[in-house]
């Protein structure tokens, strides 16, 4: 049996709409058995398929060519996951890179960080409620202002 490639990525679950496995066809991050294919290009069970979503490069072994979705149960009597192990390595080093490398000031702040500026901005800067201050000046006296 036969399938096209983009109504085989989307039933195997590996992209969320047939659109946008087109999309990954057509830009070229969709290859099988390693050249480039488009959305049309029929698939069929024993082919090696390759998908490129940034950092990582997931490879699929094909058992059998569908064209409907079945449930995330099935997915194993649909395809073997070949990918390497170091794609899975560089997607977590990735993972964690982006924590360290994230430059502060740009974007919004995050959940932590907004609650980091309210509590700073809560409390009170300039005196204790437990301190005397007396505020009222007298315009003639000097030493209200020394």
């Amino acid at each position: 049996m036969n399938a096209r490639i983009d109504k085989w990525l989307w039933a195997s679950r590996i992209f969320k709409t047939r659109s946008i496995a087109a999309d990954a066809c057509k830009n070229g991050r969709v290859t099988m058995n390693g050249s480039r294919v488009k959305a049309s290009h029929m698939v069929k069970e024993g082919d090696v398929v390759e998908v490129r979503k940034p950092p990582v490069t997931y490879s699929f072994r094909i058992l059998k060519a569908i064209e409907k979705r079945v449930g995330a149960k099935m997915l194993n009597e649909i395809f073997e996951n070949i990918t390497p192990p170091d794609q899975y390595k560089l997607l977590e080093m990735n993972r964690v890179a982006g924590f360290i490398d994230r430059a502060r000031g740009t974007g919004r702040p995050t959940k932590k960080e907004r609650r980091a500026l309210d509590n700073f901005n809560d409390t009170p800067i300039f005196f204790n409620s437990d301190d005397d201050f007396d505020f009222d000046f007298d315009d003639d006296d000097p030493e209200d202002f020394s």
